[in-house]
């Protein structure tokens, strides 16, 4: 069988593997799925669950992108290709250009954990091979497409901005607002809520703390970044506090429990 035919042959495989939800659900473009590869099946959990966004680690290791929390812990099957790209390549095929069948905007974090300039060499490289699916970034021009891939953790600093093309944009960090990195570049804003808060979710947030947020996502909104805060308790109380303050993007590991919370939140409006 050739090489074409039996890329073609894995498509429709992974096309029959996605559970009806995948193909119908509802898109919820505040949730993402921290650490979503830790989940029984990554990627499919969180879009049964009507996830827009999803984050990924990544070693590179021997050439090859593997996905994994700690380093002792990868396996040579668990490749970004096999758990992200190809499945969500396969949704696209089916939804006619999207993730989902109602069309949304779908983010792919990676975060390298390995030296970022090497692991991201072979991670451009990579990403140009699903040029189909992803986002495109050419200078201050954005040519979207159904899903945008995000470079957290080890990022590629000095490479990444210098490229003209490129199929990634920056993760980027509260102190970083004022650096004067466009949207195009540097579109999310990603903070650990700890280092900022001393507020956990329960009981009444703190009328500072509470006016502190909304004027750090206020900051953040009029530059045209998005906003998201790892290190939150996932409870009720923080994502309805986050959402009050227009945070962007609810950064969890109850993937049921903040979906259903989205969901009532849609039905109030």
């Amino acid at each position: 069988m050739s090489t074409a035919r039996t890329l073609l042959c894995l498509t429709h495989a992974l096309i029959l593997c996605l559970p009806p939800a995948v193909l119908a659900q509802t898109p919820l473009v505040h949730a993402h799925a921290h650490n979503d590869y830790e989940h029984k099946r990554p990627l499919l959990d969180a879009t049964a669950q009507g996830f827009c966004s999803v984050e990924a680690d990544i070693y590179l290791v021997d050439g090859q992108l593997l996905v994994a929390h700690e380093r002792k812990d990868v396996k040579p099957d668990r490749t970004l290709q096999s758990l992200y790209l190809d499945p969500l390549r396969a949704m696209v095929k089916e939804n006619r250009g999207h993730v989902y069948a109602k069309p949304s905007e779908f983010t792919l974090l990676v975060d390298i954990k390995t030296d970022g300039e090497q692991t991201y060499q072979v991670l451009k490289g990579v990403l140009k091979q699903y040029a189909d699916i992803f986002t495109e970034f050419n200078g201050a021009k954005v040519k979207r497409k159904a899903i945008t891939a995000i470079i957290s953790g080890e990022r590629p600093m000095k490479s990444l901005p210098a490229e003209t093309v490129r199929y990634a944009a920056l993760d980027g960090h509260l102190d970083e607002m004022d650096s004067g990195m466009t949207p195009a570049l540097m579109p999310w804003i990603s903070h650990n809520w700890r280092a900022v808060f001393t507020w956990r979710g329960t009981g009444e947030i703190d009328p500072t703390e509470k006016k502190k947020l909304r004027e750090l996502v206020e900051a953040a909104h009029k530059k045209g970044y998005k906003v998201r805060f790892w290190g939150t308790p996932d409870n009720i109380g923080m994502w309805r506090e986050e959402r009050a303050a227009g945070v962007d993007l609810l950064n969890t590991d109850d993937l049921e429990g903040c979906a259903r919370f989205l969901q009532g939140e849609k039905k109030k409006q």
